[in-house]
C-alpha cells in the first residue's frame, strides 16, 4: 500500500501496544516502523530496473525481517526513551506488531509479499488496490482524532480500534467482492464458451468497485472490466495477442527468464518500430480497449555479441494519469 496508508496503520497499531505509557510517541514511532519495510525502494538507486522490481516487497516485507529488527530497533528506542514503563521487551513487541501488519495488509495487494523469505514465492490476494481512499481516509481521521486526548483517556484506545475494525472490515469486504467478480467471470465464459487456462481479476485504482480482467487462452489475453454497477453481468472481452514467439529466439537469455518469472508469465510481446516491449499484464492498461498502452512495459535493447540486453521501463507521464482518472469515474459508474 501507499506509504501514508502504512503510516497510518503503524500508527494505529502502535497506539493500541503502547499509548496508554507513552501517548503520541506511539503515533510516532508505529508511522516509522510503518515505513520502514518500504525502505526497499532505495535500491532504485543502486541498481537496475529488474533488480529493484525483483527485490521489492521481498526480505524487507518478511517475517524473518520483522523477527530480526523489532528487538534492534526495539534495544535503540528503549535506550532513546530510558522510560520505567516501558521495559525492552514490551518495545520489541512494539515494533514486531508495527513492522509485521505493513506486509501483511501487502498480502491484499496485486504485487503482493515475499512474507516467507527466503521462499521464492509471492502471496497476494489481489483484492485492494495499493492506494484506496476509502480505506484510508476514515482509519486517518480516527489517528487524527485520537491525537487530541492524553494518554490516560480510554478514548485514544477506541478510537485505534475503530479505525482498525474499519480498514478491517474494508479489507474483507474487498475479499467478498472479488469472490463475486470471480463468479462473474466464470460465468461469462461459461456462456461465451470460451476455452481458457486462467483468470485473474483484481481492483481498478482508487476502488474496490471496478475490477480488471485477464483472462489467459493459448495464443492471446482476452482482457475486459467489470463495474458493480454495470446494468449487466455479462462481459465483453478484447483479444491481444501473446506474440510469445517473438522472443523465443532470445528465451535462454537469463533476462528474459527473470522477466518472466517476475511477470508470473502474464506478459504479451509488442514490436514497435523494430523493437520488442514486454508488458506486464498484472497492473493493466492505462485506459480501456487494446490500444491503451501497459502500466509496465519494458523496453528489450538486445546485446547479441554477449547474450544479454538492456531492460528500460517505459515511464508514464502525470498526464497519463490524469487522463486515466478521468476514464476511471466514468467506468466505475456503468458507462
Amino acid at each position: 500500500m501507499d506509504s501514508l496508508t502504512q503510516i497510518v496503520l503503524g500508527s494505529a497499531v502502535g497506539e493500541v501496544c503502547l499509548g496508554k505509557k507513552i501517548g503520541n510517541k506511539a503515533l510516532f514511532y508505529g508511522a516509522i516502523a510503518g515505513t520502514i519495510p518500504d525502505l526497499d525502494i532505495v535500491l532504485n538507486l543502486f541498481t537496475d530496473t529488474l533488480t529493484s522490481m525483483e527485490w521489492h516487497r521481498g526480505i524487507s516485507h518478511s517475517l524473518f525481517f520483522c523477527l530480526l529488527f523489532s528487538p534492534v530497533l526495539g534495544f535503540v528506542v528503549h535506550h532513546i526513551e530510558q522510560n520505567r514503563e516501558v521495559s525492552f521487551k514490551s518495545w520489541g513487541y512494539f515494533f514486531f506488531f508495527t513492522l509485521f501488519t505493513h506486509p501483511l495488509l501487502d498480502l491484499f495487494t496485486t504485487w503482493g509479499t515475499q512474507i516467507l523469505w527466503p521462499l521464492p514465492q509471492k502471496f497476494a490476494f489481489h483484492s485492494i488496490f495499493v492506494a484506496d481512499p476509502l480505506y484510508t481516509i476514515p482509519f486517518l481521521v480516527c489517528i487524527i482524532w485520537l491525537g487530541f486526548y492524553k494518554k490516560e483517556n480510554d478514548k485514544r484506545r477506541r478510537l485505534a480500534k475503530i479505525g482498525l475494525i474499519l480498514s478491517s472490515g474494508y479489507l474483507i469486504l474487498g475479499l467478498g467482492v472479488k469472490t463475486f467478480v470471480n463468479q462473474v467471470v466464470q460465468n461469462s465464459l461459461k456462456e461465451q464458451q470460451i476455452e481458457y487456462q486462467d483468470f485473474s481479476t483484481r481492483p481498478s485504482p482508487l476502488n474496490i468497485i471496478l475490477w480488471n480482467i485477464n483472462v489467459m487462452c493459448d495464443d492471446r489475453i482476452l482482457i475486459s472490466n467489470y463495474s458493480l454497477f454495470d446494468k449487466s453481468p455479462h462481459l465483453s472481452f478484447y483479444s491481444i495477442p501473446k506474440n510469445h514467439h517473438l522472443i523465443a529466439p532470445y528465451n535462454n537469455y537469463e533476462k528474459i527468464k527473470r522477466l518472466k518469472k517476475l511477470s508470473e508469465n502474464w506478459y504479451v510481446i509488442q514490436e514497435k518500430d523494430s523493437t520488442l516491449f514486454f508488458n506486464d499484464l498484472r497492473f493493466g492498461q492505462m485506459g480501456y480497449g487494446k490500444e491503451a498502452p501497459f502500466v509496465f512495459s519494458f523496453r528489450l535493447d538486445f546485446d547479441y555479441e554477449n547474450a544479454d540486453l538492456q531492460i528500460t521501463e517505459n515511464n508514464k507521464s502525470p498526464k497519463d494519469g490524469l487522463k486515466l482518472v478521468g476514464k476511471l469515474f466514468d467506468r466505475i459508474k456503468g458507462i
